[in-house]
């Protein structure tokens, strides 16, 4: 009901709320009610006595008519929610329940997204673009290694084509611009490490300008409106992400991690910098200056007492160096 009334809204004009609740056949309250919750969702809605509601700025919402035919053309299903509590686990479950390979959830609002290491990915409604994708591999979990990496790769190819010229990536999961942090991955897996592997990837971009994201307490954030100066089409968005990630994926699955390390590096925003790797504790890992990663995604130190092979950890910048 929240999405049917949004989409009867326009910055242009002020609709009535008598219009609203005959065009949908529900009553005057449940329309005032829906605005609420859409203005506490972070949705400028203008409301004025006589004239009735409109958006105080153009949003763009998920089309699914449009979506599901363009997407077909590349193999993938749609599945397009208003509101879930988190792509990710809605995906898994249906995944076990035998859900097709390459299969997308997107959703106009997650009301519990998940990050890494167990963070909230949130974002105002409308602000932001969320998915996740079911994609069921030909090799086992053992030959997953570099997947996030990869599909970073991907990430960047997309944003990059829709103009995002400075989008780079972060070891092992994000994508930045200028040191700000414009889209997160999440993979979880299935299978055993024998037998054909499926990965259900969630992808979290932040697409208008935004004032907070929990998230982002490690970056200050920024969104794709930032850098191109006007709003982009979110439908555009999630089709030129998943575009580059049919063509990376693709290859991945084929041939792992290896075709994608020389590109990856060139995108990597702090190659060559000195760096301070954390646990999930909080402790320090290792202090070195990054030399890259291998063709299994491993992250390449150069510390004091030699290369050290990261598999795991959070990578903060020390743009001052060590002492």
């Amino acid at each position: 009901m929240l999405f049917s009334v949004l989409k009867l809204l326009s910055p242009h004009e002020f609709r009535s709320g008598e219009e609203i609740s005959l065009a949908l056949d529900v009553s005057r309250a449940s329309v005032h009610n829906m605005i609420e919750r859409a203005r506490r969702s972070g949705v400028d809605i203008q409301a004025v006595r006589g004239k009735g509601y409109r958006l105080a700025e153009p949003y763009s919402w998920l089309d699914l008519e449009l979506l599901s035919a363009r997407l077909a053309t590349q193999g993938y299903g749609l599945h397009l929610h208003d509101e879930v509590d988190s792509t990710n686990s809605r995906l898994l479950g249906l995944a076990q329940q035998g859900l097709v390979h390459k299969s997308v959830l997107a959703t106009e609002w997650q009301s519990n997204g998940r990050g890494r290491r167990g963070r909230n990915w949130w974002a105002p409604l409308g602000s932001g673009l969320t998915f996740s994708l079911l994609w069921r591999f030909q090799r086992p979990l053992t030959a997953l290694s570099g997947l996030s990496l990869a599909v970073g790769v991907a990430l960047a190819r997309g944003l990059r084509a829709m103009g995002v010229a400075t989008a780079s990536l972060k070891w092992p999961n994000d994508v930045l611009v200028d040191g700000r942090k414009l889209a997160g991955i999440l993979i979880e897996t299935q299978g055993d490490m024998l037998s054909a592997a499926s990965a259900v990837i969630g992808v979290g971009v932040n697409v208008r300008t935004l004032s907070d994201a929990e998230e982002a307490r490690d970056f200050l954030p920024v969104s794709i409106e930032d850098v191109l100066g006007r709003m982009p089409d979110r439908n555009e968005v999630l089709l030129s992400l998943l575009h580059e990630m049919n063509t990376v994926l693709t290859t991945f699955d084929r041939q792992g991690f290896a075709p994608f390390v020389d590109e990856w590096q060139r995108l990597h925003a702090w190659q060559g910098e000195p760096v301070r790797v954390v646990g999930a504790d909080g402790e320090t890992i290792a202090e070195g200056r990054v030399l890259g990663v291998d063709d299994a995604g491993v992250l390449l130190l150069e510390t004091a007492e030699g290369i050290r092979l990261i598999h795991s950890g959070e990578v903060s910048l020390r743009p001052g160096g060590f002492a």
